[in-house]
């Protein structure tokens, strides 16, 4: 029998729950918002539920349910709970009010909100030690050598005429700070003791661990099973990419020495507006560029990642770099730059492939003075551009290459236009 409850009048607990329900801050999962909306409702009514009547009522188990054997329903209130949190101490941290859930209870309660919520600062990653983090790690190692290298030794004069050729010489000139975005992507783990199982998966659809929790809040029977590890990886190309240009823009970035590096899943509007961005990467990594790249861009990207098609002449260009291993024989894939107007006036610089061959050799190809001079040629001087260069490789290693198209992008403005883009799973 439910007791009867006074946290918070029913009115004011509609009237909340009903200003963050249109802010949409829980996201797309449905089975969150399910439950966020019977335990509002129970709150609204006076009532306190029990374990079993909220798996009963929001994820529909049977009076089988053993909260002893499922912990779906506590997985489920953790999640809602931590969403709640989240909510007050970005988007909403302006409310005087907040909904919370008490812990260990399955009902909803209005307060005050507390003065630690107001400092509380977003949820920061947490890399785990281990893994894709490592990896990581030595990335920057080797970037920091490789910058201290091209400071001390030789090469100045190429360097110098790199930095005096379009994009470089704007990015150098600018006040504004510059960001390197690496492309990453999410991996998280699947656990099953019984079936022996024991791995990691990346699932195209699944991109955050608030995907995964949206994903896990709409298919409860899998909770226990698949578990966010915080772990992302990076491809190999970009490592051998960021040797070629972080010695470019080190001596550019603000007046600040080197540049700051921040992974592509962890890039806000916030920075896109307020810096100049390097992305290096596969194209399937852009996050939040994907749109501004390809909205004034003559390719599109074809049925994978893979292919990229030509608006202009229909050809299309198709990687072999994501098929199966031919041993030791030479693989065709494709590397894409563009440079382009910024939301504020800054400068963004698009630096990608279909696969790490054809990173490689774009980056390659923007770290190379007679490759610029090719390049501008070709573009006509165009301030925003887009190019497209195709590589021959064995494994991940660029054995050479060469500019097929460089063109002036469309006057469309990225920024604001909503063209009818359409991208495969990846």
């Amino acid at each position: 029998m439910s007791h009867e409850i006074h946290d918070g009048g029913s009115d004011e607990i509609a009237e909340l729950a009903a200003r963050l329900r249109a802010r949409q801050a829980l996201g797309r999962s449905d089975g969150l918002n399910r439950l966020f909306d019977y335990l509002a409702q129970c709150a609204c009514a006076g009532s306190r539920p029990k374990e079993f009547e909220v798996a009963a009522a929001v994820f529909g188990r049977t009076s089988a349910f053993d909260g002893s054997q499922d912990a779906s329903v506590r997985v489920a209130v953790h999640r809602l709970r931590r969403k709640l949190d989240e909510f007050y101490a970005g988007p909403g941290c302006e409310e005087a009010v907040c909904l919370s859930i008490p812990k260990g209870e399955y009902r909803m309660v209005a307060g005050p909100r507390a003065d630690a919520a107001t400092s509380q600062a977003a949820p920061s990653r947490r890399w785990q030690p281990y893994a894709i983090a490592g990896a990581a790690l030595l990335a920057l190692l080797n970037i920091a050598a490789w910058a201290a290298f091209w400071t001390t030794h030789g090469a100045e004069r190429g360097l110098a005429r790199v930095q005096t050729s379009a994009p470089w010489a704007s990015l150098l000139m600018s006040d504004t700070p510059t960001l390197l975005v690496v492309g990453d992507y999410y991996i998280f783990g699947e656990i099953d003791e019984a079936a022996g199982v024991n791995r990691l998966i990346r699932q195209y659809s699944i991109n955050s661990s608030a995907d995964l929790d949206d994903w896990l809040m709409d298919n409860p029977k899998a909770m226990g099973r698949f578990r966010d590890l915080d772990l992302y990886y990076l491809p190999v190309g970009a490592a051998f990419a960021l040797r070629s240009i972080v010695p470019l823009v080190s001596r550019g970035a603000a007046h600040e020495g080197s540049p700051h590096v921040v992974m592509a899943s962890d890039l806000t509007p916030e920075m896109l507006k307020r810096n100049n961005i390097v992305y290096l990467g596969y194209l399937s990594g852009l996050g939040i560029l994907r749109d501004p790249v390809f909205a004034a861009s003559r390719f599109s990207v074809g049925e994978t990642y893979d292919e990229m098609v030509d608006g202009v002449s229909h050809r299309r260009y198709v990687s072999q770099g994501g098929g199966p291993s031919q041993g030791e024989s030479n693989r065709r894939d494709y590397g894409y730059v563009a440079s382009f107007r910024g939301p504020s006036g800054n400068r963004i610089v698009v630096i990608a492939g279909a696969r790490d061959t054809g990173l490689q050799e774009a980056a390659e190809a923007m770290a190379n003075p007679d490759a610029l001079k090719v390049l501008k040629a070709s573009d006509g001087g165009a301030e925003n551009f887009e190019a497209l260069y195709e590589a021959e490789g064995m494994g991940r290693s660029s054995l050479g290459g060469h500019l097929i198209i460089a063109a002036p992008r469309s006057r469309i403005d990225p920024w604001t236009a909503q063209p009818n883009l359409s991208f495969p799973a990846g």
